[in-house]
């Protein structure tokens, strides 16, 4: 049975899901407090997923993200599409098409969109992204 989005199990306790899709194009895009275009596809906010959550992360040619940090969540960016630089708090490095990036939380962050068609990436958080959790500071180098 599918109710929106959401398969449940028939004669499985009232409320419970078991398989929990959310297409990508479903969900709209926001613009995060690091100037980030993002898709959240799961979350708290929209599916059964309680403690992380996975969104697709956009940013334009020359297009950056302000230099943020997040003193409670873990971060990981998978690289779907183009090229950037990205760098955490003193190391800097090329990214491309299927590299994983690491960001232990409270670690300052930031990715630079180097090459000429959008960055596309998947953002993992855990705990789930909230606003709150997004500290802005002094830029990275």
């Amino acid at each position: 049975m599918l109710t929106s989005g959401r398969y449940v199990i028939v004669g499985a306790p009232e409320g419970r899901v078991s398989l929990d899709i959310i297409n990508r194009n479903s969900v709209p895009s926001f613009i995060t407090k690091d100037t980030s275009i993002i898709r959240e596809i799961l979350a708290p906010r929209n599916s059964c997923i309680a403690m992380q959550s996975l969104a697709e992360a956009t940013l334009a040619p020359g297009a950056r993200t302000d230099a943020h940090y997040h003193p409670i969540t873990e971060e990981i960016y998978y690289i779907l599409k183009g090229q950037g630089m990205m760098r955490i708090e003193n190391e800097e490095r090329e990214v491309g098409v299927g590299d994983g990036v690491a960001i232990p939380p409270g670690s300052r962050h930031k990715i630079v969109n180097t090459g000429d068609e959008d960055l596309v990436s998947l953002c993992c958080c855990a705990p789930a992204y909230e606003h709150e959790d997004t500290v802005m500071c002094t830029p990275l180098v």
